[in-house]
């Protein structure tokens, strides 16, 4: 029996890496929006710890003005620095979505790859059948021509 060779193995094996930089790179592109959603998570718990700075002052017995202003203007820059958080979580949620999308491209071109090498393989066993039958039929045809010469 033969052995089988796959002729575009090197194409499978190229997908196969392929397939891989696409996983790291999407999971890298998941880990960074996990950051920024942790990023966003702190700067809103600064914000929540700034208000209740800002209800505690208001509800003081001596009112200081100059430090519920800088509270105010606190209050202010983290919700700036939110928003801005904000579209960075946006943008590299948008790169995660891009990286899946090239992820599943090179993981069907992959699976293709590897239905036309197992159909490859299915056509090389039905050949070496076929092969092996006919090495059947002639050494059958041979045993009986002997036999027959042996008779007469």
């Amino acid at each position: 029996m033969s052995v089988f060779k796959y002729r575009m193995q090197n194409i499978l094996d190229i997908k196969n890496k392929l397939e891989e930089q696409a996983k790291n790179e999407f999971a890298a592109a998941n880990r960074r929006v996990l950051e920024e959603e942790e990023r966003l998570a702190v700067l809103r718990n600064r914000k929540a710890a700034l208000e209740r700075k800002a209800r505690e002052l208001l509800e003081a017995s001596s009112l200081d003005v100059l430090e519920i202003s800088l509270n105010r203007s606190g209050i202010r820059k983290a919700e700036g620095r939110i928003e801005d958080q904000k579209k960075a979580l946006f943008l590299a949620k948008a790169l995660l979505e891009e990286k899946r999308v090239q992820l599943m491209e090179v993981r069907t071109e992959r699976r293709t790859h590897e239905i036309l090498r197992e159909n490859a393989f299915e056509e090389f066993l039905l050949e070496e059948k076929a092969a092996e039958s006919k090495e059947i039929d002639q050494l059958t045809s041979y045993v009986y021509g002997q036999k027959l010469a042996e008779n007469k």
